[in-house]
């Protein structure tokens, strides 16, 4: 999500992929491997001693995420304990810094302006890394998503791509790189634009969608397909096609005057990839198709 044009990907494969495995509840724990042990990170001092001192004297990392975005993150059922693909690598990051990872559900058009104010460490919440927002903070970026139509079950609408959206009402999360593509493609609506209604967090526009005040919600892939196969809500929506638009880098959000930090989290992620943890992590809540391999920094400017 790093252009003003779209980039289309078939997705077919990954759709079999999910559709073919046993996808977790919103609110469940993922499933886990029943063969060889999973792989284990170790501690390291050296990136350890990068970290800022007051996160080593709090023993803690402050991260922030919006948990209405499963599988990536989203609420257990004790309605208090994140849970998600991100979460959990939150903890294995934390494993090898030698700290533990606090993680504090935030309004997602609060987690940079928290970080930059100091008031979260991190903010750990598919989000693309883009040139706008990495002129305000640095981004360690880990795992690649882009964007499709979810729409109601049976497609009342008809929607199939971007161009069907002009003249109707359409539900976004305010902040995110969907408003974005909204926004720059009304240019092609001509004298019909696309009614957009914008909501603090994913789970209100997909009240809109599911109550028909709105024929599509623009997700993430992964949160997507999550949607249209999980027993909960797969009867509710559906995907309009099997079209990925403009896909980028989720990234970790670091202050700009905090490089240590930043080098901190791109150390632990490279060690999380190179002993197999990440793998695990992706497969345990079945995203492996946006698995990197590579961890860069700012790499959408």
């Amino acid at each position: 999500m790093n252009r003003p044009t779209s980039h289309h990907l078939r997705i077919a494969g990954y759709l079999f992929l999910v559709a073919a495995t046993a996808i977790p509840a919103a609110c469940a724990s993922p499933t886990t491997p029943a063969s060889s042990p999973a792989p284990k990170a170790s501690f390291d001092q050296a990136l350890h001693d990068r970290l800022p001192q007051p996160v080593k004297n709090r023993g803690v990392l402050r991260v922030g995420t919006e948990a209405s975005y499963a599988p990536m993150e989203s609420f257990a059922p004790d309605g208090r304990t994140i849970i998600g693909a991100e979460p959990d690598l939150g903890t294995e990051m934390g494993r090898v810094l030698g700290v533990h990872v606090q993680i504090t559900d935030t309004e997602f058009t609060d987690l940079v302006p928290k970080v930059t104010d100091g008031d979260l460490d991190l903010a750990l919440s598919a989000m693309t890394d883009t040139p706008e927002r990495s002129k305000i903070t640095d981004f360690v970026d880990y795992f690649s998503a882009g964007t499709t139509i979810v729409v109601q079950r049976g497609n009342p609408a008809g929607v199939t791509g971007i161009s069907d959206l002009c003249g109707k009402v359409v539900a976004a999360q305010r902040g995110t790189t969907q408003e974005d593509l909204l926004a720059r493609s009304q240019k092609n609506c001509g004298t019909k634009p696309i009614v957009v209604k914008k909501f603090p967090t994913n789970a209100d526009t997909l009240v809109e969608l599911r109550t028909a005040r709105a024929v599509a919600v623009l997700n993430d892939l992964p949160a997507a397909v999550f949607l249209v196969n999980d027993p909960h809500t797969s009867s509710s929506y559906q995907l309009a096609s099997t079209t990925q638009y403009e896909p980028g880098l989720y990234g970790i959000v670091v202050a700009k005057g905090q490089p240590r930090l930043r080098d901190a989290v791109q150390g632990a992620l490279e060690e999380l990839l190179r002993s197999g943890v990440y793998a695990n992590v992706l497969s345990r809540w079945h995203v492996q198709a946006g698995a990197v391999t590579k961890i860069t920094v700012n790499s959408n400017q």
